[in-house]
Order: structure tokens, then sequence, then C-alpha cells
């Protein structure tokens, strides 16, 4: 049983300096987490295939990609019960609840036995399994990103919420890494038998430090002012009501903006390693270490990215990033395919060009809605758009490369959700340096006013 929690803050006040890095390191670990899972699958696939479905090459790894996908089609479930339950009972329990259950649901997969011993049961207990991580999947990441962005100070919200997609490029990395190195060390015998199952135990010491942290911090001083002064909801589904009713609008910006994030997303980092070997002839080696390479230069700059947009505010950096890939796009794309150098570089620009958006979504998409429901509409938004067009990037690039023979089709599904991105923009509020207090949306006339009325009640000696 956890001891108690070491954390202290004023309602209405910053936290501890100390408080809030634990904070931050708490919310990044189930990022990383999640992550580690999807690093360790896109590059393991083969062998996961292999293992556990029938059939031939081909149609086993056709089998292992659409089980991939199920979690994406399961994460929306997860953010409208995760979401509201949130709202209503406090962002600490439900985090505590999701990265358990996430890293135990990876750790499991390293378990299952292969499909010459238990047959069937081997691809529909992975089912299950990548079921339980999207579902869980679905609270975790609007849950840590609302936790984190609730805990920073206002002022520093920017550079604080880029840890939180520091540690979604590092886990995917990391992931990535381990199974690459694993599969250079051992045979191909040895990889399809036991060694693409080890890292996937790894999830489990994860999992453990990241309940740990979270386990010693008490709720968000955000969260709990608004549950001393009666604002949160009683009910989960009174607090899904008054979000689909009041805030309609920001759930259709915010899953506006989400469709030029993940597009971009999960084209660049899980559906890359495909096309540079399948596209573009790069050998399997490099067509899995191009990638990294651009993602270890993309973790470098989030931090930057993030203290600036502090400075100039989150709305400058997110037009510039959905510009400059709309009008790269192709040629990056094109210059991927001229050599390995080439693809090193191409990607490594439109990674840089993506860092804006990747940096500035926890301090950007939670700032969207009010305290008594932040939870569920950055988890229902973000979960229904990314199961929508970010899981199924890979599969719709591939599709339309293999029915137009056009390999700069990605480029241009990219430039297309850049454009939705930028109208999408148009509805935004500028929230750099806004509280995210109260129970008006942040940045508006009515959340100051509201604001300045909390603050003079709380000096007033007659209140």
């Amino acid at each position: 049983m956890a001891g108690p929690s070491e954390t202290t803050h004023t309602p209405g006040g910053d936290a501890p300096p100390e408080t809030v890095k634990r904070a931050v390191a708490a919310s990044a670990i189930g990022n990383a987490t999640e992550w580690f899972d999807y690093g360790l699958y896109a590059y393991g696939v083969s062998y996961i295939s292999g293992a556990l479905f029938p059939g031939s090459t081909e149609d086993a790894t056709l089998f292992a990609l659409a089980t991939f996908a199920i979690s994406f089609l399961v994460r929306p479930l997860g953010g409208l019960f995760w979401g509201p339950l949130g709202d209503r009972l406090g962002r600490k329990a439900v985090l505590a609840l999701t990265i358990v259950m996430m890293s135990g649901s990876t750790f499991c997969v390293g378990l299952i036995p292969s499909y010459d011993t238990i047959g069937f049961w081997a691809p529909t207990i992975l089912i299950i399994l990548r079921m339980v991580q999207g579902f869980s999947t679905g609270g975790e990441y609007g849950g840590a990103a609302t936790f984190m962005a609730e805990y920073a100070p206002d002022r520093k919200r920017g550079f604080l919420g880029s840890f939180l997609e520091f540690g979604t490029l590092s886990g995917f990395a990391s992931g990535a890494t381990i199974m690459l190195v694993f599969s250079l060390v051992l045979s191909e015998a040895n990889m399809g038998d036991w060694g693409w199952r080890i890292p996937f135990l790894i999830a489990a010491p994860l999992g453990g430090i990241g309940l740990y942290l979270r386990a010693r911090m008490d709720d968000t001083p955000v969260f709990e002012e608004a549950h001393e002064t009666g604002s949160t909801e009683e009910q989960a589904t009174t607090a899904f009501f008054e979000l689909c009713q009041g805030f309609w609008k920001q759930l259709l910006i915010l899953g506006g903006m989400v469709v030029a994030l993940n597009v971009a997303n999960y084209t660049l980092l899980s559906y890359m390693p495909t096309y540079l070997q399948a596209e573009i002839g790069l050998t399997t080696t490099m067509s899995l270490v191009v990638p990294i390479i651009g993602m270890v230069a993309m973790m470098v700059t989030l931090p930057f990215i993030g203290r600036l947009s502090d400075k100039t505010g989150r709305k400058p950096l997110w037009w510039g990033s959905l510009l400059g890939l709309f009008v790269l796009a192709v040629p990056m794309y094109s210059l991927m395919g001229t050599n390995v150098a080439g693809a090193i570089v191409g990607f490594a620009v439109l990674g840089l060009l993506y860092a804006p958006q990747l940096a500035t979504i926890s301090a950007t998409f939670p700032a969207m809605f009010p305290t008594q429901v932040r939870f569920a509409g950055f988890a229902i938004a973000y979960n229904v758009s990314t199961s929508l067009f970010g899981g199924t990037a890979p599969a719709v690039n591939d599709w339309f490369i293999n029915k137009t023979g056009d390999n700069l089709f990605p480029a241009y599904y990219l430039m297309a959700a850049c454009a939705v991105g930028a109208v999408a923009m148009l509805g935004v509020v500028e929230t750099a340096g806004c509280s995210l207090r109260g129970s008006e949306i942040p940045g508006t006339d009515e959340s100051k006013r509201e604001l300045a009325e909390i603050d003079r009640g709380s000096t007033d000696p007659a209140g």
C-alpha cells in the first residue's frame, strides 16, 4: 500500500517546484510506457506475427497489423469511460488504474504461448490484451496531460508540458531500439522463438515506477480547488452531458487539430519503417534506424520549443508547423526516395517541423476546456479523432500507394490533414500564461471575470 502523500500546495497558487517536477515525471512515465509498447509492436511485428498467427508470412503480418489497429478502435470507449470519471473522482485515481492496466497488458503480450502451442487462443489473447491497452490508453493520455497542465505554473506550462511528449518519443525510441538491438544480437530463430518476448516484459517495472510516482502525489491544485468550491460534477454522466451541450465547439476544434497532429504522428513514427523498406527500398536495418535518428533530433528540440511557446504563445508555433509541413511535405518525401542520406534529412526536416505541435499538446489541449469537464473533453475529442485518423493513417497510406502506385501519397495525406488543422486553428483561443482555474473556458473574458471574483472572495475577510 502506498505511503502518505508528500505533496503540498495552496489552492489558487503554484505548487512547490519539487512537487511540480514529480508531477511532470509522474505524467511522462505513463506516456513513455504507452509508446514503449507501440515501439515494440511496430518494430517487432514480423516476429509477433510469426509466433502468434497462422498462415503465410504476408497473411500473418496483415493479421498482426490489424490487431494493432484494434487498440485504436477501443480508445474512444476508454475516453468516454475514464474522462468523465476523472472529472468526478479526480485525475490521480484514474491515472493510477490506467498505468497498471496499460503496463500489465504490454507485459502479458510477452507471455502469450505460440500459435503452435495453443492454436487460435494465441491471437485471441493478443486481441484481448490490445483491447485492454487501447481502453486504458483512452484515459491515460488525456489524464496525464491534464494532470501535468493543472500542476504546472501558468507561465511555464509549455516548457513543462513538453516533457510529456519527451516521454512519448523516448518511449517509442526506446522500444524500437531495444527490439532492433535484440534482432541484431540474436539469430532469427532465437528471435522468433523467445527473443521478441523479452522487451515486452520490461513494461512491468516501467508501470511500477509510474504507479509509485503517482501514488505519492496529491490531486492537482486546480481540481482540488474546484472540488472544494463545489464546481465538480457529482455524476460522471452529468459531466458528459454538460460537455456535449455546452462545449461542442471545443470538441470539434480539438478534434480537427488532432487530425493534423496524429496523421503526422502515426505516418512519421509508426508507418515510416514500412514505407522506407517497401516503397523506398532501404534495408530492413536502415529503415528502422532512420526514424530513430529523427526521433532523437526531435526529442532534443521539444523543451526549447515548449519554452518558446510560453513566450510567443501556442498559436504562432502551430501555424508555423502546419504551414511548414504543408509546403515541404512533397519535397521532403521526394528527398527520402533518393538514398539513405536523403531519407535521414527528409525525415528529420519533417520531424522538426512537426515538433512544435507535439511539444505544445499538453499545454494547449487541456486549456481548451474548463476544470469540471477538462479530463473528459480532452480524452473524448482526442481519442475519437485519433481512432478515426491517427491509428488508420498507416493503413490508409499503404492502401492508396498500392492502388495508385504513387509513393508520394503520404505527403498528400499529410497536406490534407494540415489543411483540416488550419481550419480548426481559426477557432482556437490563445491560453499561454492563462490560469486553468475556474468553470469557464481559460483565456476568455468570462474566465478572467470569474477568477477576479474568486480571488476577491478569497482575500475578503468577510468572505
